[in-house]
């Protein structure tokens, strides 16, 4: 069972407030025996947070002994360093940049606003507040807005709960209330199970990683090992705390939520796939590329572009020849990806792609009937797939057709892949991590090359579980178990 926990520097500071059994002071908290549970959820409110003062210690101790705190080591030292200020003018979202912009008019260069446990003083500016607290949780915030051209922020305070005037005193105590509630679950009249998986899935996304049929099987399988499964959605960051792991089933981007759910989860101590390292290595291809060069990982012979001038794309013409393929790094499911006949139109995919991205990727064509699919797991072939090209075109799937966008499929035992074909995968996968990995490749006779490496492959009922079934989810599943095994033995060693 969870708990919460507020430490306060001196019991006088929470005077103002209703008297609670979960308030205890710092000296108290130094002396707290260890707990039977590890779900210990600190809200650290003592009055400084410098380099080795109460509250920095507070913090420092909390993550010692396992539990989570907020704010955290790293949030101070960011707070302090001012790395959290690029939070700049086009993250003011539109309903704040017109407030603010009237302020502006009003030749106010300076605005002040509270931020309580993401929940803004001024109506206006509870967008960012939210962005704010996401980025750098913190009970209480203060902001200092200035305007040089445009919004910035000027500054990010972390403000003691004691300095509080009597009307932020209540916001501060409802946006509490309101916090705690969110955070901690009502026990659920069921059998209680060993592990909690957060599953993170996006309801709206056309294309996602996992269709429902495979995530209810994600569920049974989960059930079956003791692991209790909720859906959580992009607004529920602040429930991580509460889990042992983070199952990322939302397609993944360097800027995007999903990446800050990563971290968060990481950061908390749990098990969680796709960690952030996969993601920042698999979401960019001029990075696999690169990786995959030297380390003599066979792939389509590759280019980077990063100029129109007419010398840079001769060059690439006549190193690669045509047809060749021009695509963007952080592309997926076949978008951002031009198939280029000749010169002319090199020129045209090069200057509309280069509007997206200020480097591309210019590789050799290589048709083939299908594509290799090898999901690798902790550097263990999983399953394997061949993904057919849809119907008249050179690509997996087709944008254009809304009728039948994609190829067929045919799914194959990985013994019966030839050895060539998974040992690449392997390579190439273990050249990224230990994580869940699907591994594209293409074979033209003896020739097998790597297309590229994801970080969040598709899992579909009836297709990858097509020849394991409900083994591959078990699998996924008993890799879970064994990290957050992992993650509490190193926490009691220490």
């Amino acid at each position: 069972m969870s708990r919460l926990l507020i430490v306060v520097e001196s019991a006088q500071d929470w005077a103002p407030y209703f008297p609670s059994e979960q308030v205890i002071t710092f000296d108290d908290y130094l002396q707290l025996p260890p707990a039977k549970t590890n779900r210990t959820r600190v809200i650290n409110l003592c009055r400084k947070f410098s380099y080795l003062s109460k509250g920095y210690y507070c913090s420092l101790l909390a993550e010692a002994r396992g539990h989570s705190v907020i704010p955290s080591v790293k949030t101070l030292n960011d707070l302090r360093n001012h790395s959290s200020f690029s939070v700049i003018a086009e993250q003011l979202h539109s309903q704040a940049d017109k407030f603010l912009t009237k302020l502006a008019n009003r030749e106010t260069s300076t605005f002040e606003f509270w931020v309580f446990f993401g929940e803004s003083s001024v109506p206006e500016l509870k967008k960012l507040a939210r962005e704010l607290f996401e980025q750098q949780p913190c009970p209480i915030l203060k902001v200092e807005l200035n305007w040089r051209g445009g919004w910035r922020i000027n500054s990010l305070k972390v403000a003691p709960v004691h300095t509080l005037t009597e009307p932020e005193q209540e916001a501060f105590a409802n946006a509490l209330d309101r916090f705690s509630a969110q955070l901690w679950r009502k026990p659920k009249a069921q059998k209680v199970s060993r592990y909690e998986m957060a599953i993170l899935v996006n309801p709206d996304e056309k294309l996602p990683p996992s269709d429902d049929k495979a995530l209810k099987k994600f569920v049974k399988a989960g059930n079956r090992q003791g692991i209790n499964v909720d859906f959580i959605g992009r607004k529920d960051i602040r429930k991580l705390p509460e889990y042992d792991m983070l199952f990322i089933r939302e397609t993944t981007n360097i800027d995007h939520h999903t990446f800050q759910f990563a971290c968060r989860a990481e950061a908390e101590g749990l098990a969680v796939i796709d960690d952030p390292q996969s993601i920042i290595r698999c979401t960019n291809k001029v990075y696999l590329a690169d990786l995959f060069n030297a380390r003599k990982v066979d792939t389509p012979t590759t280019r980077l572009i990063s100029t129109r001038s007419k010398a840079a794309l001769d060059k690439v013409a006549a190193e690669l020849g045509f047809p060749m393929i021009v695509k963007i790094p952080d592309g997926s499911f076949s978008r951002g990806m031009v198939k280029v006949e000749d010169r002319e139109g090199l020129d045209r995919a090069v200057t509309e792609l280069l509007k997206q991205s200020a480097l591309l990727l210019a590789q050799e064509f290589m048709y083939t009937d299908y594509d290799w699919r090898v999901g690798v797991l902790n550097g263990k072939p999983l399953y394997a797939c061949k993904y057919y090209m849809a119907g008249g075109h050179w690509q997996i799937y087709d944008h254009n057709n809304t009728v039948d966008p994609s190829g067929g499929y045919q799914t194959m035992p990985t013994y019966e892949v030839p050895r060539k074909v998974i040992d690449t995968a392997i390579k190439a996968a273990g050249l990224i991590g230990k994580g869940l990995y699907g591994v594209d490749l293409k074979q033209s006779g003896k020739r097998v090359v790597v297309i590229e490496v994801n970080d969040n492959p598709s899992i579909d009922a009836g297709v990858e579980d097509e020849f394991i079934g409900d083994e591959l989810y078990n699998l996924i599943m008993q890799e879970f178990i064994n990290r957050v095994q992992t993650i509490r033995r190193l926490r009691e060693a220490l």
